[in-house]
């Protein structure tokens, strides 16, 4: 029986989480099954299961992966002793890197996360709502210190977000600008155009 190939400084299970996002975001993840992700891995589906309970916990160790590194990132960015304007623009490459550096696993996370079973669900769903809101709140602070032009501060995080997803189609372009060049280009954009 073949044994999980791992990379030199990776574990069995990052390996199959990470053929996991692959896959999820390939097929989706009610489409794929644990015979798809031993295929991945190149495995026998019944060797899986000494690293792995099921497909839901891979699926749990995706979305909680990412949003706990986004929470993490929040309370660093909201420690800074820096404007709120600079605030945004920290957590906007934020993002940015994320979808460049971790596409499949913020792709999963951000699409799949419905087929997530309660008490995760909920969970999961909270942490996104207070994400959200704490970035509202950085964006409401640079309207007071008038840095930020005056717009519905939810509405402005839901756009930025939206954005920062389109980088969806960065990576299915033949043709496209560096990593460097596309942040730069957001960042601009997105940034220079919430300034009064």
């Amino acid at each position: 029986m073949a044994r999980i190939k791992i990379e030199k400084n990776g574990s069995r299970k990052e390996l199959i989480v990470g053929k996991a996002a692959s896959l999820f975001r390939e097929k989706g993840f009610k489409a794929s099954s644990m015979r798809d992700l031993a295929e991945a891995v190149g495995v026998e589906a019944a060797s899986l299961y000494n690293h792995i309970k099921s497909k839901t916990e891979l699926l749990h160790e995706l979305c909680f992966g990412v949003a706990n590194r986004f929470m993490q990132h929040m309370d660093e960015t909201e420690s800074k002793k820096i404007t709120a304007l600079q605030k945004v623009e920290d957590l906007i490459r934020f993002h940015i890197a994320e979808m460049i550096e971790h596409y499949e696993e913020v792709y999963v996370s951000d699409r799949e996360w419905k087929y997530l079973e309660d008490p995760y669900l909920s969970n999961f769903q909270n942490q996104r709502r207070m994400y959200r809101k704490r970035f509202a709140a950085i964006v409401e602070e640079g309207m007071k210190q008038k840095q930020i032009k005056k717009m519905d501060a939810p509405t402005v995080v839901l756009i930025l977000l939206h954005a920062i997803g389109g980088i969806e189609s960065w990576h299915r372009s033949t043709q496209k600008i560096n990593a460097d060049a596309l942040t730069e280009n957001m960042v601009s954009m997105l940034v220079g155009g919430l300034k009064p």
